[in-house]
């Protein structure tokens, strides 16, 4: 089959690779039919480099065909329209059934000391094949994969994998209070679903942060009171205008849809440059011990956020050295809740805004539309925010 490879920093290549096929009783095989590119892969493409290897399959936010099905999963049917959650989870273990497949005790990566397997996410996360490709194996099937109705276009379910029950949990966990305010920074593909998430959950005021033009204009379409960063000489300035939105207080609660890949920090970036062209070997080590994050959006979110009130991270951060403002922290009484989204507790609550009316918008949610075999070049588009895209989505 064809698979999207990684082959090293700022290098995907679309190759042949050997088809998937059943190795467990708990095992599937879709074919897929919609697969999309995630600003997670961002990461893979130019910060976590020194955890991959040349060959690694990436993607994790697919939907398909079920082609094969092992003993083991009851519930599937060969032809069964599916999407598939990015985390692999048994569904029956304690944390899966506390709500945290994301931290499955079946599946997680005891040898790096992490949580639950990641489809095509690094030797950190199990390095899983990924599902930018035509057919993917589906470990613990019995558990992760939900059933769609056939008919409706992919769009309408596409995201289900990872964008909706993300952005959902970073709403919930921000406790947005009902005609709250509540500031979203970076307008992504996570950013600007958690804008509208909040808006039909009841937020009364939504605010969102980010310096790309087409993202603030397609948020600002839908209602977001939107913050172009390039309008203000610095944070401190962008943190006062919207104080000046909500009685010189900040908002309720604040969502960091950005993640490590914010502007600024220099010495950050340069240790996340050193990491990713060193050898394997020695970069790895670099990056487990001394990886420090560029927390600009972080250090933003902290000063913003009202005291009293929340911060949800769903921006990913991977640093393990990095400094926190904890006096600030304490001294606000800031609350913050972070980590991956355990698909499978939101997927039931989101299946019911996936209707003709569709209020959340997915049907027109994607920018750019590609075939499998253009996937570097999407890569390249996507990491250089070129021809406004937001979201892509790619067909094999």
């Amino acid at each position: 089959m064809r698979a999207v490879t990684w082959q090293g920093k700022r290098d995907v290549r679309v190759e042949n690779v050997p088809d998937p096929a059943i190795q467990e009783p708990t095992d599937a095989v879709i074919r897929i039919t919609s697969t999309g590119l995630c600003g997670s892969d961002l990461h893979l493409y130019e910060v976590l480099t020194p955890f991959m290897t040349p060959g690694d399959i990436l993607g994790h936010e697919p939907m398909g065909i079920v082609e094969e099905v092992g003993a083991g999963v009851p519930d599937l049917q060969v032809g069964d329209r599916v999407v598939v959650p990015f985390q692999i989870a048994c569904g029956n273990c304690w944390m899966c059934l506390t709500g945290l497949p994301t931290q499955c005790e079946t599946t997680q990566v005891h040898g790096e000391g992490m949580g639950a397997a990641l489809f095509g996410y690094t030797r950190l996360y199990g390095s899983v094949p990924g599902a930018q490709a035509e057919y993917l194996r589906v470990p613990q099937a019995q558990f992760g994969p939900i059933k769609v109705p056939q008919g409706p276009p992919d769009d309408r379910f596409v995201y289900l994998s990872d964008v909706l029950p993300t952005a959902w949990q970073a709403v919930a966990y921000a406790g947005v209070p009902q005609g709250g305010s509540v500031a979203v920074l970076g307008l992504g593909p996570i950013g600007d679903m958690a804008c509208r998430v909040a808006q039909v959950q009841g937020a009364g005021r939504v605010f969102g942060v980010d310096l790309v033009p087409e993202r603030l204009r397609r948020a600002k379409e839908r209602g977001v009171e939107t913050f172009d960063l390039r309008s203000f000489d610095d944070e401190k300035e962008l943190v006062a205008a919207i104080r000046d939105q909500t009685d010189g207080r900040g908002p309720d609660a604040v969502i960091d849809a950005v993640g490590t890949e914010a502007h600024g920090s220099a010495a950050a970036r340069l240790v996340q440059n050193t990491a990713a062209i060193l050898p394997r070997k020695l970069g790895a080590p670099i990056a487990e011990r001394f990886s420090i994050d560029r927390l600009a959006a972080l250090y933003t979110a902290i000063d913003l956020v009202r005291r009293g009130g929340t911060i949800s991270l769903s921006g990913v951060y991977g640093g393990m050295a990095d400094p926190l403002p904890l006096l600030t922290l304490f001294d606000k009484q800031i609350q913050m809740r972070m980590g991956q989204a355990n698909v499978r507790r939101w997927s039931d609550e989101i299946i019911p805004y996936l209707t003709d009316k569709d209020p959340l918008g997915v049907d027109d949610f994607a920018t750019h539309r590609v075939p499998l075999s253009e996937a570097p070049r999407a890569y390249e588009m996507f990491q250089r925010k070129q021809d406004g895209a937001v979201k892509v989505l790619m067909q094999p």
